[in-house]
């Protein structure tokens, strides 16, 4: 089947839901994937940060293979050596005392919000429930993480959302001036990611954390996208110097497989017992064993690389000609340029270069692993577009 039949079969049967671009992805090796035509591109979107070290990865495939010769699926009524071996390894490596394990970031953030005010009500009863998030946020497309998504433009169409959630500007000062009696939470990315690539100020970080340590008020960081190395630091929150209370990460965690986390620190450690939250498929064996051949070498000398490589990709894409400004953190960037990202983005496929974009931003979110030759086609494809 021809990519003009794969087009004709989805528009036909497929929900309207994606404003896709206009190539198919068959194949590839690391950070190098064709079309069914044979067209050939370098990607530096990794699946919107999920293939950590990108497709066709031999570690992660042969950790997969092997646990899906054994079992497929057990639910969540029995134990599995894969799950239990992925919390170990989040644990020890976080600090963190407890996982759940769920499919999604959206399902991760949605074990979070419940996991704060059920801690909350156990605590101090009825009323105390609100959670505060932030403008520009974005928490996940189910109808609670909808609901605390701080962006008007998606709260079309599917009121009433569900009530609780305050939205404040991305300050201490705003985030404070939110908060009340009746708030059990702050919920924060570190990192907007589809808010337009936006990193939060170090000190207003710092003084929301010890604001909500003063208040008993859960802070939950939300590292859908920013974590697992991403950012240069395992999980992003290690930049700021803070104790977050919950931490939700998915995307890259699972390498490619459907995959989200909520892990539990302190006092939140005992706040589920059994039957107050579940999931089929969460912890899925083959998932899990898979994130765990991620996980092993996510360690401190590819977090230096991924740091060096960020400092490399910054100080040249400052360079380009009609770049206004380049944002984020690590190997999670966007680029502001004066022309329109969705065109941006489409002439640099045209080009042989896979970029995502974010409000109005080019979004570059290339593997852990890429190397040089990789990252200077980036540039220069980059600068072709960008500077015309």
């Amino acid at each position: 089947m021809g990519f003009d039949e794969i087009k004709k079969q989805d528009k036909l049967y497929i929900a309207n839901t994606y404003n896709r671009f206009p190539t198919d992805l068959e194949c590839g090796k690391g950070a190098t994937l064709y079309s069914s035509s044979g067209d050939k591109y370098v990607d530096f979107g990794s699946g919107i940060a999920v293939n950590t070290f990108g497709v066709n990865d031999e570690e992660w495939k042969s950790a997969v293979i092997e646990q899906l010769n054994k079992i497929q699926h057990a639910s969540n009524l029995y134990y599995t050596r894969p799950q239990t071996e992925l919390a170990q390894l989040l644990c020890e490596k976080t600090g963190a005392k407890k996982v759940f394990f769920s499919n999604s970031g959206a399902e991760a953030n949605e074990c979070a919000i419940k996991a704060a005010r059920k801690y909350s009500f156990d605590k101090y009863g009825e009323g105390r429930y609100r959670i505060v998030t932030l403008k520009n946020s974005f928490h996940g497309r189910t109808m609670a993480t909808l609901s605390a998504t701080g962006q008007e433009g998606m709260h079309r169409y599917y009121m009433p959302f569900l009530e609780g959630f305050d939205y404040a500007e991305p300050t201490y000062e705003g985030v404070r001036s939110c908060c009340s009696q009746k708030t059990c939470a702050v919920m924060m990315e570190l990192v907007q990611g589809e808010g337009g690539v936006r990193a939060l100020n170090s000190d207003d970080v710092k003084k929301i954390a010890e604001f909500c340590r003063k208040k008993d008020i859960l802070l939950i960081i939300d590292e859908v996208q920013t974590g697992n190395g991403r950012t240069g630091r395992l999980y992003a929150y290690e930049h700021y110097d803070i104790s977050p209370d919950i931490v939700s990460t998915a995307k890259g965690l699972g390498g490619g497989l459907p995959l989200g986390a909520t892990m539990f620190f302190g006092k939140c450690e005992n706040v589920f017992a059994a039957g107050d939250h579940g999931s089929t498929f969460g912890g899925n064996p083959i998932a899990c064993a898979g994130a765990c051949s991620i996980l092993k070498r996510i360690d401190k000398n590819l977090l230096l690389e991924v740091q060096g490589k960020s400092a490399y990709l910054f100080t040249h894409l400052g360079r380009i000609k009609n770049v206004l400004s380049v944002t984020g953190l690590g190997l999670m960037i966007g680029l502001e340029t004066t022309k329109n990202a969705r065109s941006v983005a489409e002439a640099c496929l045209q080009r042989g270069l896979i970029v995502l974009t974010a409000k109005n931003k080019i979004r570059l979110l290339p593997l852990l692993n890429i190397n040089k030759e990789e990252m200077d086609f980036a540039l220069k494809i980059l600068n072709e577009v960008i500077s015309e």
